[in-house]
């Protein structure tokens, strides 16, 4: 099905910065090693250490670059030719999703629903956050379901003296869990947005073919972490209640969770969200005591990652689509879920879906791979930047081990690819 393709020299210096800027997300704590070490530069370094810096610092060295090559004004007319709804979306939906009000309702919600589990509480509701949460995110986007999940995982558990592998395994979980569990719907997962139209799958057919799988991969995800980190969850104290009075006007959620649904409805017209937006910030304004701390700096950083994975990804087309179009079916399905690692799994389903004549098999596993090797990497989907920028200060230096992210969601991957390649269907 693959064309060779004879790549340009802008497409070949592409790939290598690409390479280039995978290689620096896992040398991050070098970086901040040299901030310690020479005082002078330590604000340069600790800026190169930041991962959501990564992808944007060597984007910006790329457009250099080809200006260089082919001028200012075919540097413009690339940028212009790529969509950073994406970016734009995750950056709103973030400071959206992370304001008091939205984290209150949603904390309180679950804190019932895990009073409803045969389990301790600090356990019940742990369960509860890394399946409930990650499912959620095919109604209200994946971006959206990391941003409350991640905070409320963060402030309940990942306070205090959190032993290190109880953040990575639960850190692991979160991403993989993430990744598979807006499968349920057509509209919610960006590597099924990419898809979903072009081949015409509707909500119906992802829950059929895809989401029950997904949700049965969530379920023994959050039960097996439960399960593992039980000794530590028992030793919690009791649960900080969720909205044990309600200070904030019930009027006042249901405006901040009328914004929320606006957005996510307009989530693929940047024209509307933005808007929204602008709207959502008079209104948080107005009644700002309410509001808490909009994080308004996580989410232009999760944004600039992003930003700048769109504008290297573009240059990537000439090697990973005849890639994608050469594989088998039976092959494919581990060759997306090994190159999701390295990529980002949108980027990578849109490729597929510009190969004609794919039959259903290689649409399956192509998808499929894409989902699953979603958590492994904070380059691997589009919301893991957001969940690494509210986590990582948590972790040691302020960092969290590309290398220990990995590790961690190797086995949560695994379960996921016994779902999507062991269940019939």
């Amino acid at each position: 099905m693959g064309a060779s393709l004879s790549p340009s020299l802008i497409e070949v210096i592409a790939a290598v910065i690409f390479a280039i800027a995978v290689i620096h997300t896992f040398s991050t704590r070098y970086f901040e090693r040299l901030a310690h070490a020479q005082p002078e530069h330590a604000g340069l370094w600790h800026l190169l250490g930041e991962v959501e810096v990564v992808f944007g610092f060597w984007a910006m060295v790329l457009m250099v670059l080809v200006a260089f090559e082919i001028g200012t004004r075919g540097a413009l007319a690339y940028l212009e030719s790529r969509s950073f709804t994406e970016p734009a979306f995750v950056f709103v939906i973030m400071v959206m999703a992370g304001s008091r009000p939205i984290l209150d309702i949603a904390g309180a919600v679950l804190q019932r629903v895990a009073r409803v589990l045969p389990l301790a509480s600090a356990m019940g509701y742990y369960f509860t956050v890394l399946s409930a949460g990650p499912l959620l995110g095919s109604f209200i986007t994946e971006p959206a379901a990391m941003t409350l999940t991640a905070l409320l995982l963060r402030g309940q558990f990942f306070g205090g003296n959190a032993p290190a592998k109880f953040m990575y395994g639960t850190l692991g979980v979160l991403f993989v869990n993430i990744s598979i569990g807006g499968t349920l719907t057509s509209f919610a997962a960006p590597p099924v947005v990419m898809v979903a139209e072009t081949w015409g799958w509707d909500s119906a057919f992802m829950m059929k073919v895809f989401g029950w799988k997904a949700a049965c991969a969530v379920l023994v995800n959050a039960a097996g972490a439960t399960f593992v980190f039980r000794a530590y969850l028992n030793e919690l104290p009791p649960l900080k209640p969720a909205l044990a009075k309600l200070e904030t006007p019930g009027w006042i959620v249901a405006a901040y969770l009328a914004f929320v649904a606006g957005v996510v409805i307009a989530s693929h017209h940047p024209v509307a969200f933005l808007a929204l937006f602008l709207f959502f910030l008079g209104f948080s304004e107005a009644y700002k005591r309410h509001r808490g701390n909009l994080i308004l700096r996580e989410g232009l950083m999760v944004a600039f990652f992003l930003a700048g994975l769109v504008v290297l990804g573009g240059w990537q087309k000439w090697w990973l689509q005849p890639l994608l179009a050469d594989m088998r079916p039976s092959v494919l399905f581990t060759g997306a879920t090994l190159l999701t690692a390295i990529t980002d799994n949108a980027a990578l389903t849109y490729l597929g879906s510009l190969v004609q004549g794919l039959s259903d098999d290689f649409k399956y596993s192509l998808v499929a791979g894409a989902v699953t090797g979603g958590g492994l990497t904070v380059i691997a989907n589009a919301p893991n930047p957001a969940g690494f920028a509210l986590l990582k200060h948590n972790f040691e230096d302020g960092a969290i081990s590309p290398l220990g992210l990995a590790a961690a969601a190797t086995v949560p991957t695994l379960v996921a690819v016994a779902a999507f390649q062991l269940l019939p269907g």
